[in-house]
């Protein structure tokens, strides 16, 4: 599931229609099993409620309209900021030392049916920035979508993102020259139609990140996994890359 790859950045969207658009991207296309010869690593699940057997699951949202514009949600006035700020500049590679990712970053948009780009299925397939996000470095949650396995490839970039540990360092590099250093603040298992979207996806205070895949269990009736896999993490430092 993928479409043209787009470069620059988009306006950020409001969180609600960013947190709906992102959740199709975790229930549709980040994880195809390994019919059970590997189980990717799972970090602490939430407390959030798990639907019941038989429960429907999202397939598709619309892509908003092209009036839409910022706006926090609630009308409320966005929070002040803290901790270190970056200029907007495009990413271009991501590094987690602490589980071997090394990876160039494609550019993630809108396929022309309105659902959400992910990054296509192949051998050595790369992780992607949603363009709809912050840039990494920049005010609010910049979003890193990559797969965690396919059956026919293998373990993905972000197979082994449930073992990542509060304190683990992502280090995102940038055109502009510059590299974004984040450290994880937690790393949480969600079932995919509980999913916190305003958590994940919402306003922050702070220059955050946010690396998603699939993970929990695997549906072979639907060959999809139950759970999307979330790191939190908050930018630390930056250094010429």
């Amino acid at each position: 599931m993928s479409g043209t790859l787009q470069r620059g950045r988009r306006g950020r969207l409001p969180a609600v229609v960013l947190a709906a658009l992102l959740v199709l991207a975790g229930a549709l296309a980040l994880g195809v099993a390994l019919h059970a010869q590997q189980s990717p690593p799972q970090p602490p699940a939430s407390a959030a409620v798990t639907p019941p057997a038989g429960a429907p699951r999202s397939a598709a949202v619309p892509a908003p309209p092209a009036s839409t514009t910022v706006a926090d949600p609630g009308g409320q006035q966005p929070p002040a900021t803290r901790g270190l700020l970056l200029p907007a500049a495009v990413p271009t590679h991501v590094e987690v030392p602490a589980i071997g990712v090394s990876s160039d970053l494609m550019d993630l948009g809108l396929n022309p049916d309105g659902t959400v780009e992910v990054p296509p299925l192949a051998e050595n397939s790369q992780a992607g920035w949603f363009t709809g996000s912050p840039t990494p470095g920049a005010l609010g949650p910049a979003v890193l979508l990559g797969h965690v396995d396919s059956a026919e490839y293998g373990p993905g970039i972000f197979f082994d993102l449930g073992d990542l540990v509060p304190g683990d360092e992502i280090t995102v590099t940038r055109e502009d020259g510059t590299a974004a250093v984040f450290a994880v603040d937690r790393v949480v298992s969600y079932p995919k139609d509980s999913f916190p979207t305003l958590e994940v996806y919402g306003n922050t205070d702070n220059a955050a990140l946010r690396l998603i895949t699939c993970g929990g269990q695997f549906d072979a009736g639907t060959r999809n996994y139950l759970d999307n896999i979330v790191a939190y993490a908050s930018l630390v430092s930056s250094h010429p890359a």
